[in-house]
């Protein structure tokens, strides 16, 4: 270690960790690193060679190492991993230091942390930061939310290794609390979303139109220049053309066709029921990831239930492939609606504040929902930043409405053949729904009164009621 002291920690060296402290070095700041894996600590000193980075022997000496008040990053698994670093580290700090924490936190978790360190006096900050191993290396998204005066600490340093886009950095201090994790936990449900949709099409075209891998490729890349364009569109066709080093055949085919998740899918979710937003089709995304895990299963009913050969009429194909592209971006639509409405009720009642035009800005660049909708989403909300859903702006609704037909022929045409596309079907069915100045849940509430005498409401009197639905 060097006599200097540094000016920025990072605990936790693996990909992501060990890639924002060369990049935090390379804009001119001095960055101390420290991990349990000696390897990974040695990697820092080797990438970082010439640069102001060192790395640290131990918890202790990093602490040592940072210029007070000092500035800490935590890049570690959620959950566990974060409890017992903390606990090792506060012991260690003294008041006026900043701990933040950049992992996929659980928001309450994030909240409940920061008040028992704010007891020591030590601000504690959440920082989502998306952009995979390239994004921490040559600039990410980043979503902080705390102290405002501790997000002021780091600001020059996190705005000098984010994304930029049009000379903008894609950070920015979103709100007090544990407002930076719950957009980061959004974003992620967004990016279920959109995987689980760009998924879907994959299946129309691969056992609906017969496309092999090379047309397939060609196609997103095709997607990727018109309204659909995005970074995840960019890398799925990439994603195709891929060769297996072991069998020389393209790897995508090597895959198993289960789908992991680490939780912030989940947590959007359950969140979004507890705040009553409606998001389905982030919650068919989880339940579709959920599904795929159940392989035996759907083998076993694939046998006992055949469907045929789930290809589409060969004189509806050339349609069929016109109308995919359509259909994906009004149902990407529905789904940045639906995340934006959940943090617009979020921001309500956590006391957030958000700015919605600002966390579409900083999602333009480095994160892995980037996509070029996002500029005429920021546009939107700086028209109305009250605007309670993007299809009441009258340019994304006029968007909605004419990718419509699309997604009715795509969703009809794929039923028939017996190809799943519940987060297509459920994109059309949002926006039906929310466009429906009466849905039928006057029955709802007729049934639960019969059931449970849980009272309605009427149109003609104010009030509630009950009825005794057996009486003559």
């Amino acid at each position: 270690m060097s006599d200097t002291k540094a000016e920025f920690g990072i605990v936790g060296l693996g990909v992501m960790g060990r890639n924002l402290a060369v990049n935090v070095a390379e804009h001119g700041f001095s960055v101390a690193g420290f991990d349990r894996n000696a390897h990974k600590v040695q990697a820092l000193r080797d990438e970082a060679a010439g640069r102001t980075a060192f790395g640290a022997e131990s918890t202790a000496a990093l602490v040592e190492s940072l210029a007070p008040p000092r500035k800490l990053l935590m890049m570690v698994a959620a959950g566990a991993p974060v409890e017992a670093l903390i606990a090792d580290l506060a012991p260690r700090l003294a008041p006026g230091d900043l701990l933040i924490d950049g992992g996929n936190s659980y928001f309450r978790d994030t909240d409940r942390r920061a008040a028992e360190l704010a007891k020591r006096g030590i601000h504690y900050i959440g920082v989502g930061i998306s952009g995979g191993e390239s994004g921490a290396r040559h600039g990410p998204s980043i979503m902080p939310g705390g102290p405002p005066e501790a997000y002021a600490a780091v600001q020059p340093i996190l705005e000098a290794v984010a994304a930029k886009v049009d000379g903008e950095p894609c950070v920015v201090w979103l709100g007090p609390g544990s407002a930076g994790h719950y957009v980061k936990m959004t974003h992620n449900g967004i990016e279920y979303a959109l995987m689980q949709l760009i998924a879907e099409t994959y299946d129309v075209m691969k056992r609906g139109l017969g496309l092999d891998n090379d047309r397939l490729a060609d196609t997103y890349a095709a997607w990727n220049r018109g309204e659909t364009a995005g970074f995840l569109l960019e890398i799925t066709a990439e994603v195709f053309r891929k060769a297996d080093a072991k069998t020389g055949g393209r790897l995508i085919d090597l895959i198993r066709d289960y789908a992991k998740q680490k939780g912030t899918g989940m947590w959007t979710a359950q969140d979004a029921m507890e705040l009553r937003a409606a998001i389905p089709v982030i919650d068919m995304a989880v339940a579709m990831r959920d599904l795929s895990s159940a392989k035996e299963q759907r083998v076993r009913a694939e046998a006992a239930l055949p469907t045929g050969d789930r290809g589409i009429p060969a004189g509806e194909r050339e349609a069929i492939a016109a109308a995919l592209p359509h259909a994906l971006f009004g149902a990407m639509l529905g789904v940045y609606a639906q995340g934006l409405a959940l943090l617009g009720q979020a921001s309500t009642a956590y006391g957030y504040g958000l700015q919605l035009a600002e966390v579409a800005r900083i999602w333009r660049g480095g994160c892995i929902i980037r996509a070029a909708v996002l500029e005429r989403i920021r546009a939107a909300y700086r028209r109305a930043p009250d605007l309670p859903n993007l299809l009441l702006d009258p340019e994304f609704g006029a968007a909605a409405l004419a990718a419509r037909p699309a997604l009715l022929q795509v969703g009809f045409a794929a039923a028939r053949a017996g190809l799943p596309t519940p987060a297509l079907l459920a994109s059309l069915s949002y926006f039906d729904a929310y466009r429906s100045g009466w849905l039928p849940a006057n029955l709802i509430q007729a049934q639960r009164d019969f059931f449970g005498a849980h009272t309605y409401e009427r149109l003609d009197a104010e009030g509630v009621f009950h009825t005794n639905w057996e009486e003559g």
